[in-house]
């Protein structure tokens, strides 16, 4: 890893870079690129179309067209090819979800010394239950493994297995993906009931709730089910404590026929647990947000599997731009 030179300009470029990212946050909030669409509008056109001022618009659309993400010809404003790609509500591989959880993160990450001090979470479980807010994580989880789960599926071999367990899996992202790839498999995602109405739609968007089934329960109290042959725990252990986490991964475990696998995806730490940077800011997000969640490490994580009865634990050869990846283990 590269050592940063932490010059006085660098700290107060790092300091103030939140300018952007709210500015981000802002167009993809007001639909401003999705407003824009394939079409060249003025600053009147637009806030008329977001129901938003003239002012703040203007000023908006100018700042955006500064950082890159506008293009201007005269009075009018028009999307980027990226903008419109990945901002644009319209698009196949639109990522605005996730931007929407981030500003959602905002208020609790300006509050972060207060934690600090305190030990205890900023943001309060109750916030969930918003519907906005809900619909940004889940969905904005989608995004997110809807790029790295196309490479994922190829570095997690599948063959002959017949029933999946996407523990927490969300909207099913990652069940779909390997429903897609191996065609004798099924899979169940088991994650709130809240959380159905997103899974289920987003399985018959592809296609597949004759193979994909959606289990209510919370993985900490309820049973899981059996005869399930793979179980896929993507992001979930961060969430919780390490005491919290080895029940987890035991209760996968139990789930598992004899042979079966587990495979754990994180954000993992090195052992030092000082890096890399994304996993270890990741902690900080789930000191903002959970009673005891933050990153393990690869030891942790191993070690969790082992107490588990699994045997043939071992990192898999896939690491993403956010450094997370995979371990393994066998029944």
């Amino acid at each position: 890893m590269m050592k940063e030179t932490w010059t006085a300009g660098r700290l107060l470029e790092v300091s103030g870079s939140y300018w952007q990212t709210c500015a981000l946050h802002a167009g993809v909030k007001q639909g401003i690129f999705t407003a824009l669409g394939g079409s060249s509008l003025s600053a009147e056109d637009v806030a008329r179309e977001t129901s938003s001022s003239l002012r703040g618009t203007t000023a908006l659309l100018n700042a955006l067209t500064a950082m890159g993400l506008l293009m201007r010809e005269d009075d009018h404003y028009r999307n980027t090819h990226e903008s419109r790609m990945h901002l644009d509500g319209g698009s196949e591989v639109y990522i605005g979800h996730m931007i929407l959880h981030h500003h959602h993160l905002m208020e609790s990450w300006a509050k972060l010394p207060v934690a600090v001090k305190g030990g205890r979470p900023i943001r309060k479980r109750s916030t969930f239950r918003n519907r906005e807010i809900r619909e940004s994580f889940l969905m904005g989880m989608f995004n997110l493994a809807s790029r790295l789960a196309p490479r994922i599926v190829r570095d997690v071999d599948l063959t002959g297995r017949r029933h999946l367990l996407d523990l927490g899996g969300g909207p099913g992202t990652y069940a779909i993906h390997f429903c897609r790839r191996y065609a004798g498999l099924r899979a169940t995602v088991f994650d709130l009931k809240t959380t159905r109405p997103f899974a289920m739609k987003t399985i018959r968007r592809f296609g597949l709730e004759d193979r994909i089934a959606f289990r209510a329960g919370n993985y900490l109290e309820d049973d899981l089910g059996e005869g399930y042959d793979a179980a896929w725990l993507s992001h979930i252990l961060h969430g919780e404590g390490p005491e919290d986490c080895r029940k987890i991964v035991a209760g996968a475990a139990a789930a598992l026929e004899p042979g079966g696998i587990l495979i754990v995806h994180e954000f993992i730490l090195n052992d030092a647990k000082d890096g890399p940077l994304h996993p270890a800011l990741f902690s900080l997000n789930m000191l903002l947000g959970t009673p005891e969640g933050r990153s393990y490490s690869e030891a942790e994580i191993r070690d969790m599997l082992a107490a588990a009865g699994l045997r043939d634990i071992r990192r898999l050869p896939f690491q993403a731009p956010n450094d997370s990846g995979l371990i393994a283990g066998r029944k």
